[in-house]
């Protein structure tokens, strides 16, 4: 199997080059990444809990889906792509704003990415994939927010960031 790289970008997203995913959480290097959020008819948002086994943040509550675009992939194919690989559905997906974000982990790698969000709507369960998601379910913003703040350990930093930062680009009842 090949090993999959990330797209190095510079502060304008920008590529510059490739590298290893390892590699790129190893140094902290700036690379391309996007958020996905679907959400039912309801305005709750699909949330899933990393697999136990993944080699950053593992059991951590996230967003639907997030990753790195591969080389000619768009944003929004690339967040399609993985949705149909985490959590074994594709709906159409919209992008709504991107930021630049560095995060380091306990076990010493380094989230540094410039994170495109991605918004989509879905109303059936999902079919995850145990490899990528332990479990799921779905919550209002207002909900996620509170608990946030009460148990900010259980999500993963990203998600933190964009619910500080970016909750006007995610809310959908204001859409």
């Amino acid at each position: 199997m090949t090993e999959e790289k990330v797209i190095l970008v510079d502060e304008n997203d920008m590529p510059i080059g490739h590298m290893s995913k390892l590699e790129a959480h190893e140094k902290g290097v700036l690379h391309r990444a996007f958020s996905v959020f679907v959400f039912n008819d309801k305005d709750e948002l699909m949330l899933q809990q990393r697999a136990l086994d993944k080699y950053h943040t593992p059991g951590l509550w996230t967003n639907t889906c997030c990753s790195h675009q591969r080389e000619g992939e768009s944003n929004i194919e690339a967040g399609r792509r993985r949705l149909q690989e985490e959590m074994g559905f594709v709906t159409a997906l919209e992008e709504t704003t991107s930021f630049i974000y560095k995060s380091p982990f306990e076990n010493g790698l380094i989230e540094h990415e410039y994170d495109h969000i991605l918004i989509g709507y879905y109303n059936d369960e999902p079919k995850i994939n145990p490899e990528e998601v332990a479990d799921w379910k779905w919550m209002s913003l207002k909900d996620v927010q509170e608990d946030i703040k009460l148990r900010p350990e259980i999500y993963t930093s990203w998600f933190k960031i964009i619910f500080d930062k970016f909750y006007e680009h995610i809310n959908v009842s204001k859409l």
